[in-house]
């Protein structure tokens, strides 16, 4: 228990660490340095920036309040696109890029709405990655309706960037049951509102509705039935649940939060309240509360993005002629020159070992020319020592040239040893300079001090092991691509893959070239010592083979360009790569591609590690991401391939499941635990996606901000347009089978023990835990955990501890002392199986308005528990019979002029406790036989 508690505090503290690539800090209670960055895409519109400010001054008041005088925000940088005009009021960024900015502005490319989120796929109390707003959400007043005033959007959704909080609604469960009544799901239950359901599409003159009608399967609200909150309310919680309501100022905190509700703030949190997990932050407990009412208006930093500058800085120091490592370095870099780097960006080239000296000066790519050019400059012999710093400072020196500035542009830092001097004496020259440093680790002995430097500048970390057959210095250059929102003009890694052949053995497999990509393809192939012999077909079976490359002896690569559209053929392209030489040597091969349309994004892939330095015997997890712009992609097989320095790789399968590391269910984040920790020092991480049989869909935002319906306002229901519906075919991807690989950079593991070590991983804590009542049977049904946190292979969960209450505060502030549900004869499945118990509850009658509570443990073989499960309600409501009813018309609801652009994603619905004068008179309905009224239904919810 004690190493298990040990665990969470330390996957805390990391969880942070990583989601720390967001530059904000807090300052005496103030908020600095929030980034919001504009897409490229984004047409050029001043009005966007005056309210972005408009939102951040609404803001930052309503979340002084929110925190109890303690918060607030004080300077916010927003960066503006490189498309967009100059302007004398825009300075240049330093470290600040679009991919690590904590808001985005951008149009998503299927206009399904503008409904604001965070993208947050990690656990409780445990930062997003960025909050999501597309321009119209700024621009059109009449969303204010739908949404609320726009600060206070801005601060729901810092709730959940910043403190790991999840919604207070469900439009997937709108309605519980609660005893004898039907509630909405909500926080606090004190807001009060009517049901109500359209029975007519909504017109210009207003929208025909009803009151809903109980389902008699499911003892709750037909399906569509909205409930539609009262305009002026008492009740001042909860920011989570509806910020749009005016007397909305506060999180649910202990004395009024919903336990009950199926919320995923209930399921991830334990149940607890929002104050509650927001409380516990640092932000609260290192700031007391203000004695003032007062706050200072935060300051704005208007920063432009122009052409991108990067200066491959290289170690060219004795070491590097160990392991044919100035041979890789070659190999590797010529890749990104010809391959990766973006037209118009400039590059320069300098060389390091005891001193540092320019190779090349920074020259612009306008064609394959300067391509060539920066090529032929690279380094291909290496002598002397180590000097981090000259190599550092030299190449800060280049990037000043272009402009007298060295702020917002990059360097590549390579390095294969020890540095021989004192590397943090250049630190305070690094950070003044404004630069941002990739640094690439090569063999088992490079600087310590490279992680570092990555750190403190914002930039990436990657390591490549003296292995040939690992490809991961050629995969961390490709994944050194621009940070500026524009994929459609960045080369997408489609196979990346080196095995050490024998004699006469071949490498064969295919890679698919899907619609979203085939402009500037290049196939790649590799080797050690003598070229391979090779057989690439095409769709079309139109065979390449080496003599349609192009060789360079020096790279020790050969390749074979389609440089537009018209000639790339969609599909399966087979190769196969043979050795020819008479002894083993590593052969492989890399594929890119580039967007096919400019305005069709690309599938592309993310992969990050949940922290960057991890100590035994903490477990990590893996983290991949596949999106199309802003959209995730569910439905597809995904790989991890981790790479220690010496050994044998790892591979995790990743799953999109909703259990153990992933929070939910097709989201297209994919996710598994990894622990199989052998060895210190520096892994690196791949990931390789491939398609299923059945196709890949895109995923909708699953933790959107509430679609307000409408309001009662003085008895009148008032509605807002009606957001449209999404069916499973507008999400269907039909761009053919999908091919990816991505670098997700280097971590570092410590105190690895040598000896292997006895069991000391519990099973994940279960997540999906449902219940409902079938003929007086209680049913659940869980998704399988692991004997070792979410492991699916080896061994399986050796048995389950099920525990009951008719109250939920006891299973989650008690669990053993709760009632013990006798499940011993049950037989665990492997880790990710569906898990189905059935009992008959044996000292309680199920009766009319009958609410259990469940919650379950897993235990291993040597008795490790897992932590509590989510807590699941079962419940049985049976409705009362509707009375017969006149034939009255029923009412007309006015409703406000439709937005000029549409709402998104798919209907969210309500329940209600309360009607209003305007929907007592009923339509007409069909009197129900006893023979219904005694049906016994039954809710299925889980908290």
């Amino acid at each position: 228990m004690a190493l298990r508690n040990l665990f969470v505090v330390f996957l805390a503290i990391q969880f942070l660490d990583k989601a720390k690539c967001s530059m904000v800090k807090l300052n005496n209670g103030g908020y600095e340095d929030i980034v919001i960055a504009i897409n490229p895409a984004v047409p050029e519109d001043s009005r966007i920036i005056e309210n972005i400010q408009n939102m951040i001054k609404d803001a930052t008041s309503y979340l002084f309040h929110a925190t109890k005088k303690r918060l607030y925000i004080r300077n916010v940088n927003i960066l503006i696109p490189s498309t967009w005009s100059s302007s004398a009021n825009y300075v240049k960024p330093k470290t600040e890029t679009y991919e690590k900015a904590d808001v985005i502005i951008d149009t998503p490319h299927i206009r399904y709405g503008d409904n604001p989120y965070t993208l947050q796929y990690e656990g409780c109390k445990t930062p997003g990655k960025y909050i999501h707003f597309t321009p119209n959400f700024l621009l059109d007043a009449s969303l204010l309706s739908t949404y609320g005033d726009r600060g206070r959007v801005f601060v729901h959704e810092w709730a959940h960037l910043r403190w790991g909080v999840f919604d207070e609604y469900d439009s997937e469960n709108p309605f519980y049951v609660s005893g004898f009544k039907v509630e909405a799901t909500r926080c606090s239950t004190d807001i009060f509102g009517s049901n109500g359901i359209p029975i007519a599409p909504c017109t210009e003159f207003g929208c025909t509705t009803r009151p809903c009608n109980f389902d008699f399967i499911t003892g709750l609200y037909e399906d569509g039935c909205l409930f539609i909150p009262d305009k002026n309310q008492f009740t001042t919680q909860s920011i989570m649940y509806m910020q749009a309501l005016s007397s909305v100022s506060e999180f649910c905190d202990a004395s009024n939060h919903n336990i009950e509700a199926p919320t995923l703030q209930n399921r991830m949190c334990n149940s607890q309240s929002t104050w509650d997990i927001i409380s516990d932050s640092s932000d609260i407990k290192d700031t007391p509360p203000g004695t003032t009412i007062t706050i200072p208006e935060p300051t704005f930093s208007l920063l432009h993005h122009k052409t991108r500058v990067i200066t491959l800085v290289l170690d060219v120091s004795g070491n590097t002629n160990l392991d044919n490592r100035i041979g890789r370095l070659f190999q590797a870099a010529e890749v990104f020159l010809i391959q990766i780097i973006e037209l118009s960006s400039y590059v320069g080239i300098v060389k390091f070992s005891s001193s540092a000296s320019i190779t090349s000066e920074l020259l612009q790519i306008q064609g394959d020319a300067q391509r060539q050019t920066l090529k032929s400059l690279l380094p291909t012999t290496a002598s002397g020592g180590t000097n981090i710093c000259a190599g550092i400072l030299t190449g800060i020196d280049v990037n000043k040239k272009l402009d007298g500035s060295s702020h917002g542009t990059e360097l590549v830092l390579l390095s294969d040893g020890d540095d021989n001097y004192d590397t943090k004496l250049c630190y305070p020259d690094i950070i003044n300079s404004g630069v941002m440093i990739h640094t690439i680790a090569l063999g088992l002995n490079a600087a310590q001090e490279l992680e570092e430097i990555a750190r403190m500048t914002d930039g990436k970390s990657f390591s490549a092991s003296d292995k040939e057959t690992a490809n991961e210095l050629i995969d961390a250059f490709s994944g050194l691509t621009a940070e500026n929102g524009d994929i459609t003009h960045e080369a997408v890694q489609l196979e990346s893959v080196s095995v050490n052949l024998q004699r006469g053995e071949c490498l064969s497999d295919t890679v698919f070239i899907d619609s979203t990509v085939g402009n500037s393809t290049f196939f790649l192939l590799t080797w050690q010592t003598v070229i391979p012999m090779v057989s690439l077909e095409n769709p079309n079976g139109n065979v390449y083979n080496i003599a349609d490359f192009t060789a360079d002896s020096a790279a020790k690569s050969a390749r074979l360009e389609i440089p537009g559209t018209a000639e790339v053929i969609r599909g399966a392209w087979k190769y196969e790569l043979c050795n020819t030489l008479t002894g083993f040597q590593a052969i492989g091969i890399v594929v890119s591609s580039m967007a096919a349309d400019p305005g069709l994004p690309p599938i592309s892939v993310t992969a990050h590690m949940n922290t960057d330095a991890n100590v035994f015997p903490n477990p990590m997890i893996v983290y991949a991401l596949v999106s199309q712009g802003q959209y995730l992609v569910a439905g597809l097989n995904v790989t991890a391939i981790i790479e220690p320095p010496v050994g044998s790789p790892e591979i995790i399968q990743l799953l999109d499941n909703g259990a153990g590391g992933d929070i939910i269910k097709n989201d297209g984040v994919y996710t598994s635990y990894f622990f199989g920790f052998k060895v210190n020092g520096r892994h690196s991480l791949k990931v390789r996606v491939k398609s299923k049989e059945s196709p890949a869909t895109l995923a909708l935002p699953k933790n959107q901000v509430q679609y307000v319906p409408g309001y009662v306002e003085n008895g009148e229901i008032v509605l807002n347009p009606e957001k449209p519906s999404i069916s499973e075919d507008d999400l269907l991807i039909n761009f053919g089978p999908i091919s990816r690989t991505a670098s997700g950079g280097s971590f570092v593991l410590s105190n690895v023990p040598i000896r292997a070590q006895p069991d000391i991983y519990n099973p994940v804590k279960i997540i999906d835990l449902k219940a409902k009542i079938v003929e007086m049977t209680v049913v659940l049904t869980w998704t399988a955990t692991g004997d070792d946190l979410d492991q699916r292979t080896g061994k399986v969960t050796k048995r389950y501890e099920l525990r009951m209450s008719t109250h939920p505060a006891d299973l989650r502030d008690s669990f053993e002392n709760c009632k013990i549900i006798d499940i011993s004869d049950f037989s665990p499945q492997p880790a990710g199986s569906s898990e189905k118990f059935k009992f008959v509850p044996q000292d309680i009658a199920i009766t009319n308005g009958t609410v259990l509570y469940f919650s379950l443990v897993a235990i291993d073989e040597v008795s490790l528990k897992s932590d509590p499960s989510n807590i699941a309600q079962a419940a049985l409501f049976i409705p009362p019979t509707p009375p017969p009813s006149t034939t009255t018309p029923p009412p007309t609801i006015t409703t406000p002029p439709p937005s000029t652009s549409p709402p998104t994603t798919s209907t969210t619905t309500r329940s209600t406790t309360r009607t209003t004068k305007t929907t007592t008179t009923k339509p007409p309905r069909t009197t129900l036989s006893p023979m219904i009224v005694k049906f016994i239904v039954y809710k299925i919810c889980f908290h």
